[in-house]
């Protein structure tokens, strides 16, 4: 009888603790707040927006670098000596090199050289080394190379984050959501709607919603220079774009994480309009939020008066994803709105008629 043993107790007894760490971090964060959005009583909506900025490294991103790390240890990819490597735009970026320096593992973010100095500061912050490209379309492969030449573990955040949630619930973010709406005067969410990087959260919302058999339906928004909308609308997986502005969401070519069946509706927000409905959001609500929260929140707008032309009544709930203070260079400097051609005012001033008073 012959057999091959790669069992290492050392190595386990490490991703053991490794795991606690990670599980205890959660159990400190807990949940994020679902503040109210003040909409007349009378129009019968209401809207929700969930605070993810609260999380401990200021982003929805914190979710996911929690999974894709759960996801690495179970797997067996991570181990005490791994250096993790990373291809993102920022907030991913940010939140795994947390948690790196949280194991005592070197991180690595492969990232766009136009991403926002704020972020490159909160990585290097988190003891993290960011690998600036000047083509973003070269994230991956230059990601893999240097797991490759490291030694280390590319997390593809682009392929895993669809599989690294439970999607049935464990406290994913869309069973959080059901659960804190279920005192609120509709339960039931008509919409849900969250914009698309990764695609991961969008798929975990939309697979928990068949998956509970609920008639919410998923909104998922896109800024310009994506190529998640066209995609969706034509069918066209291998369409690619040039890229997006507003950080986080929209991507030049179709992630493999994207589920597109999952969605009910896409739709596509001018950027001067995501930065305007970000200025806007905090003038009514005094929250601080960033660009895809703007998209997000351009997106329940529409949402809004369609549902009051038909003469509906429901909630809708969005994401706040992360905090406008890392955008105070770009979205919220009026010399780079102007550099990139950008006129936030005349949809400023439509979002401040469409609420009486």
């Amino acid at each position: 009888m012959r057999f091959v043993d790669r069992h290492h107790t050392g190595t386990r007894r490490w991703v053991a603790e490794a795991i606690r760490k990670v599980e205890a971090d959660a159990n400190r964060s807990c949940d994020t707040h679902l503040h109210v959005f003040p909409l007349p009583s009378h129009w019968g909506v209401n809207l929700y927006l969930k605070d993810e900025s609260v999380h401990p490294t200021g982003s929805l991103k914190h979710r996911l670098a929690r999974s894709l790390f759960l996801y690495g240890l179970a797997n067996g990819w991570i181990g005490p000596s791994t250096t993790i490597v990373e291809a993102s735009s920022g907030s991913t970026a940010v939140s795994e090199a947390y948690f790196a320096r949280l194991l005592g593992l070197p991180f690595i973010a492969v990232m766009p050289a136009a991403t926002s100095p704020e972020k490159i500061h909160l990585i290097e912050f988190y003891g993290g080394k960011c690998h600036l490209v000047d083509d973003p379309g070269a994230i991956y492969d230059e990601s893999h190379r240097l797991a490759a030449e490291t030694g280390g573990h590319f997390m593809d955040q682009f392929t895993y984050a669809e599989r690294a949630t439970d999607w049935r619930g464990n406290n994913n973010i869309a069973e959080s959501i059901f659960s804190q709406l279920s005192l609120e005067p509709h339960p039931e969410p008509a919409w849900i709607v969250v914009g698309a990087g990764t695609g991961g959260t969008s798929s975990t919302i939309g697979r928990y919603i068949r998956y509970r058999r609920h008639a919410t339906r998923l909104a998922v928004v896109d800024p310009e220079g994506s190529a998640f909308y066209p995609s969706w609308t034509s069918g066209d997986v291998s369409v690619t774009a040039p890229g997006s502005r507003i950080e986080g969401i929209g991507r030049p070519r179709v992630e493999p994480s994207f589920q597109h069946t999952v969605i009910d509706r896409m739709i596509a927000v001018p950027d001067a309009r995501s930065i305007a409905a970000m200025h806007w959001t905090r003038e009514v609500t005094g929250l601080d939020v960033g660009g895809s929260t703007g998209t997000n929140m351009a997106a329940c707008v529409e949402l809004i008066q369609e549902m009051r032309e038909a003469g509906e009544q429901g909630s809708i709930v969005t994401l706040v994803c992360d905090s406008g203070d890392r955008y105070k260079g770009t979205y919220g400097n009026p010399a780079w709105l102007a550099d990139q051609g950008l006129d936030i005012e005349p949809h400023l001033a439509e979002l401040r008629a469409f609420l009486p008073g």
